[in-house]
C-alpha cells in the first residue's frame, strides 16, 4: 500500500501544484466527450473478456456467454484488492459452479495476464520514441522485455511451462494444449482492447485542447505501456497509481503535464465505473439464465 500511496501522491502533487491550469481543463470535459470515452472503455473491457474466454476455450473448456461473464467480470473485481492473486482465486472459485477444472481456470488467468502485458508492450514500445526523450530514457528497458514476453507466449513454450507447473503441483494435465490459432485469437482481442483504450485517451486529450498528427498513436502507445506496467507491481491493487504516474510521465511532454494528470484521473474513474458496470451486468445476466433454466438442469460446460 505504501507503493500505491507514493504513486498516487505524484498525481496529487501535480494536480495541486498546477491547479490554476488544471481547473479550467476540468471544465472543458463535456458530457458527450466523457460518455464517448466511457463507451470506448466499456467496449474495451468487453474485448478483454473475449480474450480471456478465447484462452479458456483453447485450453479445452467452453463456457456459455453468461457463465463466462460471471466468472470473468466478478473475478476481475478482485484486482482492486492488494496483490494480483485475487482475480485468479475468485475465477477459480466461480468456475467450479460451471464444472470448470481449477487448473484450467488458473492456466487461463496466466495466459490472459501474459497476453495483457505482452500485447501492451507490442502496441506501446514502438510508440515510445514519439513520446519524447524522457519516455525513451525511462522505458528503453522494455525493448528487452518484449521479446521475452513473446517467447513465453509461444504455445510450445507456454504449454511446457504449464505442464511442468501442473506436474510439480501433482495435478492432472489440462483438457487440451494451447494452439497457435488460439493464442492469436487471445492476442487479437487484447490488441483490440488497447486500440479502444487509446481511443478513450485520445477523446479526452482532444477535448482538453491537445492536438497533433500523431496524437491518437501517442495516446494509444502511452496508455498501453502505462497499463502494462501495472501488473509488474504485484502488491498494488489494480495497478493503482502506477498507471497514472506512468501515463503522466509518458504523455506529459506531448500534451502537457496538467492535461495528462486530468486524463490519468478521469481514466481511472472510467475504468472503475466500467468494471462495476460489467460486474453488475454479469450478475443480472446469470440470474436471468438461472430463472429460465429448469431447476433440474445443472450448468453445463462443453469441452472439446
Amino acid at each position: 500500500m505504501a507503493v500505491s500511496g507514493l504513486f498516487l501522491a505524484v498525481i496529487v502533487v501535480v494536480l495541486a501544484g498546477q491547479w490554476q491550469e488544471v481547473r479550467p481543463l476540468l471544465g472543458r470535459l463535456s458530457a458527450p466527450s466523457v460518455l464517448a470515452a466511457m463507451a470506448a472503455v466499456l467496449v474495451g473491457i468487453a474485448a478483454t473478456f473475449l480474450s480471456w474466454r478465447a484462452g479458456l476455450t483453447d485450453l479445452g473448456v467452453r463456457l456459455h456467454l453468461t457463465g463466462g461473464m460471471r466468472v470473468f467480470f466478478l473475478g476481475q473485481l478482485g484486482k482492486y484488492l492488494p496483490g494480483s492473486i485475487w482475480p485468479a482465486v475468485t475465477q477459480m472459485r466461480l468456475g467450479r459452479d460451471y464444472q470448470v477444472p481449477q487448473r484450467a481456470s488458473g492456466a487461463a488467468v496466466v495466459v490472459f495476464m501474459l497476453m495483457v502485458i505482452g500485447t501492451g508492450l507490442l502496441v506501446g514500445v514502438p510508440v515510445i520514441p514519439l513520446l519524447g526523450a524522457g519516455a525513451t530514457d525511462e522505458y528503453h528497458w522494455l525493448v528487452l522485455v518484449l521479446p521475452l514476453a513473446m517467447v513465453l507466449a509461444a504455445p510450445p513454450v507456454l504449454n511446457r511451462l504449464i505442464a511442468l507447473a501442473l506436474r510439480v503441483a501433482r495435478r492432472p494435465p489440462l483438457p487440451a494444449p494451447l494452439s497457435f490459432g488460439g493464442i492469436l485469437r487471445v492476442a487479437g482481442w487484447s490488441i483490440g482492447a488497447w486500440l479502444l483504450y487509446g481511443l478513450q485517451v485520445f477523446v479526452l486529450a482532444r477535448q482538453l485542447g491537445a492536438d497533433g498528427g500523431w496524437l491518437l498513436l501517442q495516446c494509444t502507445g502511452a496508455f498501453a505501456v502505462a497499463f502494462a506496467s501495472g501488473p509488474l507491481l504485484l502488491v498494488v491493487p489494480a495497478g493503482a497509481g502506477v498507471r497514472e504516474a506512468a501515463l503522466l510521465l509518458l504523455l506529459g511532454p506531448t500534451i502537457t503535464a496538467p492535461r495528462a494528470a486530468v486524463i490519468a484521473v478521469v481514466s481511472r474513474l472510467l475504468f472503475i465505473v466500467g468494471d462495476l458496470a460489467w460486474g453488475g451486468a454479469a450478475v443480472l445476466a446469470a440470474r436471468r439464465r438461472t430463472h429460465r433454466r429448469p431447476s433440474s438442469s445443472p450448468p453445463t460446460t462443453a469441452r472439446r
